[in-house]
C-alpha cells in the first residue's frame, strides 16, 4: 500500500486536471448550446439528439476513437472524449431549466418592456441556474469516473492503478485508484452543491467554505504531479518509454528506464498501459521514444499481406528494413527471449485426454471451452488457427489476460491462448500445446525506437549493448515475481537492470 501511495500525487494531479478542464469546456460548449435550443425550437431535438448519441458510445470506445481521429496520444484525445461525454447532462438540464420557467413570471418581464436578451439574463438564466447545476454535478460524477480510462491512450489518471493493479494482481493499487476516484467525485460534486445552495440561500458561510475549497481543489490541479508524462515541459530533454498493458511490459519499461537514466545519462518517463497499435503509432509520431514490442505481433499487425518467413533472422531483417523505409522506426536489437503465444491446457487435463499438440484438440474441440485474452481473437493468428487445424470449440471467452489465467485453474476453461514466458505456465502446471502447422510465428522481443531517435547515435549505440541480454528463463522469472510472489514491476524491473547490466555488461 505505502508504494502505491507514494503514486498518489501524480496520478490524482493528472485525473484532477483532466477533470476540470473537460468539465470546463463542457459547460462552456453545453449551456451556449442549451440557450440556442431554447430561442430554436426545431434545433431541440437535433442537438439533444447528437449529445445523446455521442452519451451511447461506450466510455473506453470513445476514447480509443479519439487517437486515430487525432493522430495523437496522451491528453489531448483525453480531453476532447471527457468533453464529449460531459455534454448531455447540461446541455439538456439547462433546456429544462430554462423551458420550465412559469410562463406567468416571463410575461411579467415582456410586460415591463424588457427584450429577450434582458429576459434570458435577469431572469431565466437566474431562475436556471438550480436545474443546470445538478447537471454540472452529473457530469463531474460520470467525468471522474470516465477519466479512469483516459490510462490506456496514454493520458496519465487514477486508471494507471486500476489498470497495472489488474495485471498485476496488485489489490491495493486497485484500492488505492478506486477509493481515490469515489472521493474525488464526492469532493467535487460537494463543492458544486455548497456554491448551488449558498447563492440559492444566500448564505455566505457556504459561499467562503465551497472558495476556499474550490482554490484548494484549483491549487492541487496546478502543482499535483506536474513532470509526469504530458504535462513535462522539459519533454525534449527526456526519453519516454511506452508499455503495453501487462506484466512483462512493464517490467522491461522499468528496465529500460533504469538503464537509459545510469548508463546513458538521459532523464526518463514512462507512459504505461497502451494497447498494441497505440503504443506503435505513438512510435511513429515521435510520442513516445521508446518501447519493446515481439517480431510475430509486428509482422502480423503492420505487414499483414506478406508471406511470413519461419526463421526468426530472417523475419527480423525483414521486419527491420520495412519498418525503417515504411515508417521510419529502428528496430534497434533482440533482447535474446522470445515470448510467443501459444495455447495450453492443464497438464493433468491433457495426459488424460492424450493431448500433446494442437491438432489433438480437434477429437474434443466440441466440448472444450477456449479463453483468451481480448485481443487475441481479433489476431491473424486466431484466423489461421482455425483454418489450418479447422478449430470449432465448444464456446469462447474473452478476458483480461489476468482473469484468463484464473479462469484455467478454476476449471472454468479448458485451453488458453498463453504466452510463453509467462511465469503462471508453470506455476500452474500448464502444458504449452506443439503447433506442428507452425501457425505462431517467432515473437522475439526487440527495442524499438521512434523515428527521431533513430539519429541519436548515441542511444542506439548504448541501446544495442543489450543484444541477447535477457533469456526466457529470467524473463519467465521476472514475471512471475510479480505475479505470484506480490512485488511490484517497478522492484522487478530494478533487479532485472541490476542482474543482467552491473553483472554481465560491465
Amino acid at each position: 500500500m505505502q508504494e502505491q501511495l507514494q503514486y498518489l500525487p501524480s496520478y490524482l494531479g493528472g485525473h484532477l486536471r483532466l477533470v476540470l478542464v473537460a468539465l470546463g469546456f463542457g459547460a462552456g460548449i453545453s449551456i451556449p448550446l442549451g440557450i440556442v435550443a431554447t430561442r430554436f425550437k426545431r434545433m431541440e431535438s437535433t442537438i439533444l439528439g447528437v449529445a445523446g448519441v455521442i452519451q451511447t458510445i461506450p466510455g473506453l470506445a470513445l476514447l480509443a476513437i479519439m487517437v486515430p481521429l487525432l493522430n495523437m496520444i496522451g491528453i489531448i484525445p483525453a480531453l476532447v472524449a471527457l468533453t464529449l461525454y460531459s455534454l448531455l447532462p447540461i446541455l439538456r438540464n439547462t433546456v429544462v431549466g430554462i423551458r420550465e420557467i412559469d410562463a406567468d413570471i416571463v410575461e411579467a418581464g415582456r410586460g415591463i418592456g424588457m427584450t429577450n436578451k434582458q429576459l434570458l439574463r435577469m431572469v431565466q438564466l437566474p431562475l436556471a441556474i438550480p436545474v443546470i447545476i445538478a447537471g454540472l454535478r452529473t457530469a463531474t460524477v460520470w467525468v471522474v469516473g470516465i477519466a479512469t480510462l483516459s490510462t490506456p491512450v496514454g493520458a496519465t489518471s487514477l486508471g494507471n492503478f486500476i489498470f497495472s493493479g489488474l495485471q498485476t494482481r496488485n489489490n491495493a493499487a486497485i484500492l488505492v485508484g478506486c477509493v481515490a476516484a469515489a472521493v474525488l467525485a464526492l469532493i467535487l460534486d460537494w463543492i458544486i452543491h455548497a456554491f448551488e445552495t449558498g447563492v440559492r440561500e444566500q448564505n455566505r458561510g457556504k459561499i467562503w467554505i465551497a472558495s476556499v475549497a474550490s482554490a484548494i481543489v484549483l491549487i492541487l490541479a496546478g502543482t499535483l504531479g506536474i513532470g509526469t508524462p504530458g504535462f513535462s515541459a522539459e519533454k525534449d530533454k527526456t526519453i519516454t518509454i511506452g508499455s503495453k498493458p501487462f506484466t512483462e511490459q512493464y517490467i522491461l519499461s522499468e528496465f529500460l528506464s533504469q538503464y537509459v537514466d545510469r548508463e546513458i545519462g538521459y532523464s526518463t518517463e514512462k507512459v504505461q498501459n497502451l494497447g498494441s497499435t497505440v503504443a506503435f503509432d505513438a512510435l511513429v509520431e515521435n510520442q513516445i521514444d521508446i518501447y519493446v514490442d515481439y517480431s510475430g505481433t509486428l509482422w502480423n499487425m503492420h505487414m499483414k499481406n506478406k508471406e511470413m518467413p519461419t526463421d526468426p533472422d530472417q523475419l527480423l531483417n525483414q521486419l527491420s528494413d520495412y519498418l525503417s523505409e515504411k515508417y521510419g522506426v529502428t528496430v534497434a536489437v533482440p533482447l535474446g527471449f522470445e515470448n510467443a503465444y501459444c495455447l495450453a491446457m492443464k497438464g493433468s487435463e491433457a495426459a488424460k485426454l492424450g493431448i500433446e499438440g494442437i491438432d489433438d484438440l480437434r477429437r474434443y474441440q466440441n466440448s472444450l471451452v477456449m479463453g483468451s485474452d481480448v485481443e487475441f481473437f481479433g489476431r491473424p493468428e486466431w484466423s489461421r488457427l482455425q483454418e489450418e487445424y479447422d478449430l470449432h470449440f465448444k464456446a469462447t471467452r474473452s478476458m483480461d489476460a489476468v482473469l484468463m489465467y484464473e479462469a484455467i485453474r478454476e476449471d472454468q476453461v479448458d485451453v488458453i491462448s498463453a504466452y510463453t514466458t509467462d511465469g503462471r505456465i508453470d506455476a500452474y502446471n500448464l502444458t504449452i500445446l506443439e503447433d506442428p502447422a507452425g501457425v505462431f510465428p517467432p515473437y522475439d522481443a526487440v527495442v524499438l525506437l521512434s523515428p527521431e531517435m533513430s539519429s541519436s547515435s548515441v542511444l542506439i549505440r548504448n541501446i544495442r549493448k543489450l543484444e541477447d541480454s535477457i533469456s526466457a528463463e529470467v524473463m519467465r522469472k521476472m514475471n512471475l515475481e510479480v505475479d505470484q510472489n506480490d512485488r511490484s514491476p517497478q522492484q522487478v524491473g530494478v533487479e532485472l537492470y541490476r542482474r543482467i547490466i552491473e553483472q554481465n555488461l560491465r
